[in-house]
């Protein structure tokens, strides 16, 4: 006897189907003298194992895209700020909530400019929080933290094999926005080969993981920021000005804190109530002192800046009424010296290398060079002193 499961059969018009057969020898006498052949027609068989095969490639899809989800969200809640609402009642913040009130609803891109430390982030998850795509992701990238040879994997994905260390199939950011928004802040930082295939994900909605030449179609609303002028970059032919026009359709000035003085008072109460959550202690309220003293300083450092003075203060204090004696910094009106700390210091230097340079960390004579440092680690390090979000 004979079975055989991988023969067709073809019919008059030219399609074939799959069959199944047996094949049972009649003897006689010892010899074979003929057979009986039973043929089935496996046609349905086939559709449904083709179907379970579909089934189960969803299956290890979603899995893969459950675990991307889920490291994304992991890494999210690791390095989430506590500070995670707009606050302010004057007429600059007021401006940019309208702002955020028209643009939400839409699926119009955004962008975002202003200082370090303004709240670019807030504005952005604000957009996402009141537009319809709330109940999806919103995935943020920090483009000026990224390695430039690690940015295309990290935004579009890769497949296994596609470069040394790529181990296993990764899940780019867009992926994991599919259906909300993706955040991508100091956009400004993006390398030019990384713009033109950025442009296309805008226009069409498609590209492809590296390695790949399967184009993937994403539904992402696109929001930036950055606290460099991109024109300037334009000028300078370092940034795309179709790119700038695609992402600028509706842009959105965020505030520097010396230019909204008047919500200094309600700022730095949101912020020692949750630090008092943070530290386990119970601050009350600022003295009349030290309210004074926060509204004669010029905040270079924006509202971060403001954070790390008040929790600096509040670590040393006791409780119930938060006093603030100076701050540290080097005074430009006298030659008198105040003291600062190391990170103060370092920070201040990298700060006016970068005035220098108009902005610039890579490339010749960028602040890296000037610093005499690789520029992946030096916005490694404005990343930890609070220079760039």
């Amino acid at each position: 006897q004979r079975e055989v499961y991988d023969e067709v059969f073809w019919r008059k018009d030219g399609s074939q189907f799959p069959v199944e057969y047996i094949a049972t020898a009649i003897e006689h006498d010892g010899e074979i003298v003929g057979a009986v052949i039973v043929f089935k027609d496996i046609s349905e068989r086939r559709r449904n194992e083709q179907a379970l095969k579909d089934a189960l490639k969803q299956v290890e899809r979603l899995k893969e895209q459950l675990q991307a989800d889920n490291d994304y969200l992991r890494k999210e809640l690791q390095t989430q700020s506590d500070f995670s609402e707009i606050v302010g009642q004057g007429p600059a913040m007021q401006q940019v909530l309208t702002q955020i009130e028209y643009v939400a609803p839409t699926d119009s891109s955004v962008l975002i400019q202003g200082e370090s430390g303004t709240g670019k982030e807030l504005i952005a998850r604000a957009i996402h929080q009141q537009s319809r795509r709330r109940n999806k992701p919103l995935v943020r990238v920090n483009c000026g933290a990224i390695a430039p040879n690690l940015v295309e994997s990290e935004l579009f994905g890769h497949e296994q094999g596609a470069f040394t260390g790529a181990s296993k199939r990764r899940i780019g950011r867009f992926e994991l926005a599919d259906g909300g928004t993706l955040f991508l802040d100091e956009v400004g930082e993006l390398p030019l080969d990384i713009q033109v295939k950025l442009l296309r994900v805008l226009q069409e909605g498609e590209f492809e993981r590296l390695g790949s030449s399967k184009t993937l179609k994403v539904d992402v609303r696109v929001i930036a920021a950055t606290n460099r002028d991109v024109m300037a970059l334009v000028e300078q032919k370092r940034f795309r000005s179709d790119l700038y026009y695609r992402l600028n359709v509706f842009p959105i000035q965020a505030p520097a804190l010396r230019q909204r003085k008047e919500d200094l008072p309600s700022l730095a109460a949101h912020i020692l109530n949750r630090l008092n959550h943070r530290l386990g202690k119970v601050f009350e309220t600022l003295s009349p002192r030290a309210l004074k003293t926060i509204q004669s300083y010029d905040w270079p450092g924006n509202v971060r800046e403001l954070q790390n003075v008040l929790e600096r203060a509040a670590i040393t204090a006791t409780p119930p009424v938060l006093e603030i004696e100076t701050l540290t910094r080097v005074s430009t009106s006298s030659s008198r010296f105040v003291p600062q700390t190391m990170q103060e210091a370092e920070a201040a230097h990298i700060r006016k290398t970068l005035e220098q340079t108009g902005g610039v960390i890579a490339g010749k004579n960028g602040a890296a060079e000037l610093l005499d440092l690789p520029p992946s680690t030096l916005r490694s390090r404005m990343q930890k002193l609070g220079l760039i979000s």
